[in-house]
């Protein structure tokens, strides 16, 4: 029983040989496969150096005709600039032929210089002046049609009126012997109420939206014939457009005060003493009864602008 244990034991023992070959031919196949997988980048790097290699071929050939443009270029650049030296020479020739110093051709470049630069602003002026007349005459049209669609609605609501609106102007006039008595500025109980009926139809008219931005006054007048002295008639005309003034700023005489208030901003009370009488047919003789007057009329913001043009047109 012993022996056959022994035997068992011994037989069971490991093989130190067996592993030693498995692991040699282990390496062996690591080795066979670094051999193929080497072989396979030599063979691709092959490749690819042969595709480099061809491709360097065909870019050399590439260049040896690129050089071959440049030379033919280089040649025609030489015989251009042949020409050019040439025709450099027949140019010195020419100018060597010509009577003009360098002076004369400087003093000539200026004098066309100086034309030049005097056209150049005769041109900008031309343009700045038609601008300008362009502008001047669309801001005229705007005035001439605002005042006249002022004055025609003015006339439109004084139709049914024994008040007249000048047409010209778009003034109206009121008879101081009709509003106050003999030397007084005191409006009558009767003026009053032709004033109230007047007057809230002529300033709405004026004091409208569409016509307010174009408004530079209103203007009242008092007006006195030529009997009495200056200084006295002076005073007399004044108070009695005041009188006027005072009863337009009176919310009780028909004007909202709304309306009074954008009135405020724009009258203005003038007293002419007998200044400007009204004249008869004769042109001579003072008509004492229509001298004796209260104006009331307007001025657009751009009316000194309507003088001015005037005066330029009369002039040119």
């Amino acid at each position: 029983m012993k022996n056959n244990r022994k035997k068992r034991a011994a037989f069971e023992e490991p093989s130190y040989w067996q592993s030693f070959s498995d692991m040699m031919a282990a390496l062996l196949l690591i080795f066979i496969l670094i051999i193929a997988i080497t072989l396979a980048i030599y063979r691709q790097k092959t490749t690819d150096l042969e595709r480099t290699q061809l491709e360097l071929n065909s870019a050399r050939q590439e260049l040896e005709l690129a050089k071959e443009d440049l030379d033919r270029s280089k040649e025609e650049i030489e015989a251009s600039n042949k020409e050019l030296a040439d025709s450099l020479a027949e140019l010195q020739e020419m100018y060597d032929q010509a009577a003009l110093t360098q002076e004369e051709l400087n003093a000539a470049y200026q004098q066309i210089q100086e034309a030049q630069n005097n056209l150049q602003n005769s041109r900008l002026e031309l343009e700045a002046a038609q601008q300008e007349l362009a502008d001047t005459k669309s801001e005229l049209q705007d005035i001439v049609g605002i005042r006249t669609d002022i004055i025609g609605e003015l006339q439109n609501r004084f139709t049914n009126s024994s008040m007249t609106v000048d047409p010209q102007t778009g003034s109206i006039t009121f008879s101081s012997d009709v509003l106050f008595r003999y030397n007084s500025s005191d409006l009558t109980p009767d003026s009053r109420n032709t004033l109230r009926e007047i007057i809230p139809l002529y300033l709405d008219v004026l004091l409208q939206d569409n016509y307010l931005p174009y408004i530079a006054e209103i203007i009242i007048e008092g007006h006195t014939d030529t009997d009495g002295g200056y200084e006295s008639n002076m005073t007399l005309s004044f108070n009695r457009a005041n009188s006027v003034a005072k009863f337009c700023m009176n919310p009780n005489n028909g004007l909202s005060e709304e309306k009074i208030a954008l009135l405020q901003k724009l009258l203005t009370v003038n007293g002419k003493s007998y200044s400007n009488p009204v004249y008869e047919q004769d042109g001579h003789t003072v008509d004492m009864a229509a001298s004796r007057r209260v104006e009331i009329k307007f001025r657009l913001k751009e009316d000194e602008m309507i003088e001015r043009i005037g005066e330029v047109l009369n002039q040119n």
